[in-house]
């Protein structure tokens, strides 16, 4: 009996340290939407100080010197909302997807003056759509995409040559200016041709501007 139970002794002695082992995770920290990596996300274990940053390429590595299903990871960046789960060791590495918070950061858009400005601050009114909006209404082109926003109408006028235009607010095509990043597609046909070849795949953001106030952007902007 004495030599059983000092062998028992001696497995549970093993077992609490083989426990206390710790164990390296490795992974990445992406956008949810764009599965860009996010640099400088903070992740850590809960109730604990262990902590790490992510590289430039989304990675990061941390030790726990729990078990892997009692350690809890939290995961943190600014304009993101905070991720809380259990990770693996892999392999696989274990991927982390942070959500965008839209409200805890002011909004930024693109002025006339191509200067990034506060939405807050700007003096027209800009209706700003995320890739998070064209994923809920998934269509295959900026084009037909276009249909989902209030007070913009895509009118397709041939349909043998693939060419149409933008209404808004009533107004004719003509009347109305498509920049992109800040340059005009095609100077005074921007709305007739090309709308239909991009994919809303590379779309990082799309502002609306509506109205006669439009005009700070061009001349040809009269209807937004």
């Amino acid at each position: 009996m004495q030599k059983i139970s000092a062998t028992l002794l001696f497995l549970s002695f093993l077992g609490s340290i083989s426990a206390q082992t710790p164990t390296l995770v490795r992974g990445k920290i992406l956008d949810a939407i764009t599965r860009a990596p996010i640099v400088s996300a903070s992740i850590q274990i809960e109730h604990q100080a262990t902590g790490t940053y992510t590289d430039t390429l989304g990675r990061f590595a941390i030790t726990s010197n729990q078990s892997l299903d009692q350690t809890l990871f939290k995961a943190r960046c600014v304009g993101y909302k905070t991720w809380s789960g259990k990770l693996k060791s892999g392999p696989p590495q274990p991927l982390i997807l942070l959500e965008p918070a839209e409200n805890e950061l002011g909004t930024v858009v693109i002025s006339a003056t191509m200067k990034e400005v506060s939405k807050d601050a700007s003096p027209i009114p800009v209706e700003i759509y995320t890739p998070r909006f064209f994923q809920k209404n998934a269509t295959p082109t900026l084009f037909e995409a276009l249909t989902v926003v209030n007070g913009v109408r895509p009118q397709l006028n041939c349909n043998v040559c693939n060419t149409g235009d933008i209404h808004i607010n009533g107004m004719e095509g003509p009347y109305t200016m498509v920049l992109l990043d800040g340059m005009p597609i095609v100077s005074g046909l921007s709305t007739v041709y090309g709308l239909s070849g991009i994919p809303n795949s590379v779309l990082q953001r799309l502002e609306v501007v509506k109205g006669p106030a439009a005009s700070l952007y061009g001349s040809e902007a009269m209807g937004g």
